[in-house]
């Protein structure tokens, strides 16, 4: 006699496949974005500041290189948390890049802005 399976979503008993976890796709479907759904909130929101914070960069430096005061960025929404890597300089400065665009914290509240070259690797 063979043990009987249920479906993972919905309880129904399972027929066919041995390793068959769910009666059909709709309950495949529900079961798991109802289990991912909590990890997916987070990586959209993380997506979405990164996007912001792109475009904000884009929007203030369209000529590759400039300075600005700090409370710009800040004005538009720019939330400095969020990057997708750090440059450090032989000096140690350190630059925070969304994708290509960086940004280096100067004095008096200044920020450099930069756009990398992407056929070099570096900032330019």
């Amino acid at each position: 006699m063979e043990n009987q399976r249920f479906c993972l979503e919905c309880g129904e008993p399972l027929t066919g496949r041995r390793d068959k976890k769910f009666c059909g796709d709709q309950c495949r479907n529900n079961y798991n974005n109802r289990r991912y759904s909590e990890s997916s909130v987070i990586i959209r929101k993380v997506n979405n500041i990164l996007k912001k914070n792109y475009q904000i960069l884009c929007e203030l430096n369209p000529g590759g290189k400039t300075t600005i005061g700090r409370q710009k960025l800040i004005e538009k929404g720019y939330n400095f948390e969020y990057f997708t890597s750090q440059y450090i300089t032989r000096e140690g400065k350190t630059y925070h890049f969304v994708y290509d665009r960086g940004i280096l914290n100067l004095e008096n509240d200044l920020i450099m802005m930069v756009v990398k070259d992407t056929q070099k690797g570096k900032s330019g």
